[in-house]
């Protein structure tokens, strides 16, 4: 079942998404060489509940942590330890924060100091391709037309497009009804009715589609080993227009590729 939010549920998904946002920022000053991924994690549960909110991953089905942060053929889903960051990485950033009743969630993938070109150019086109899908995510619209937009900017660079993980719905609880898949028909799938508010969230291989699930129960990664690059962002839809309700920003005020 898709559950409708009014504008006054919105304006608090959008309060979560500033913390977030933030807290994301705060992360971003410190991806760099010879840093822990277990200290990304503190600096963001700290941030997160020093302005009031909740990390939403933590303890979410058993997860241990408030970021998931995911490593160069690691997808999603990995756990922050006490690896220390090195030349050439990239790291995926994925956060969710709880605040006053309602989630956001947002993602970031991140390059550790000098990476190869083929990788940064896999980074870049993930990005672009999740707002070609945000184009596309306005009222009377599909699901498939998210998808579709994806798919269409991504598969001529002969990059591989995850099928077992999605984008979701969101708010009163982390994920919601609809699933927003990042390839697809036109036309097809859930209509995009005033008031859903969906993550959308490319999750993009330099190599094949196919992933596996680690021993750990959650981290999933490419069976090809090759790289994997994750954005997101969580978005309002309205018939007077479409809102990105979790920002970037403050990732890009301090850090740039």
């Amino acid at each position: 079942m898709i559950h409708y939010k009014t504008r006054e549920q919105v304006d608090l998904i959008k309060e979560s998404a500033q913390i977030l946002g933030k807290a994301h920022g705060e992360v971003a000053k410190h991806v760099k060489p010879g840093v822990k991924t277990i200290v990304l994690d503190k600096i963001a549960e700290e941030f997160i509940r020093d302005h009031g909110g909740v990390p939403s991953f933590k303890n979410f089905n058993g997860f241990p942590a408030s970021l998931c942060i995911s490593l160069n053929e690691n997808v999603v889903h990995g756990f922050p330890s006490e690896y220390e960051l090195k030349e050439g990485d990239i790291i995926s950033v994925d956060c969710g924060v709880y605040f006053k009743g309602f989630h956001s969630d947002s993602a970031y993938t991140y390059p550790v100091g000098k990476v190869d070109e083929k990788t940064i150019s896999l980074l870049k086109v993930t990005k672009e391709s999740l707002y070609k899908g945000i184009e596309k995510a306005v009222c009377g619209n599909r699901i498939g037309d998210i998808a579709n937009a994806i798919q269409k900017h991504v598969e001529p660079f002969g990059y591989g497009i995850v099928r077992e993980l999605v984008g979701h719905g969101i708010g009163e609880e982390l994920h919601e009804s609809p699933e927003v898949p990042n390839y697809g028909k036109p036309g097809r799938g859930p209509k995009l009715n005033d008031g859903l508010v969906i993550a959308i969230e490319p999750m993009i291989n330099l190599g094949s589609k196919s992933v596996v699930q680690e021993d750990d129960g959650w981290t999933i990664r490419t069976a090809d080993r090759k790289p994997s690059a994750h954005y997101e962002h969580t978005v309002a839809i309205f018939k007077e227009g479409t809102e990105v309700l979790t920002t970037h920003e403050y990732i890009e005020e301090n850090f740039k590729f």
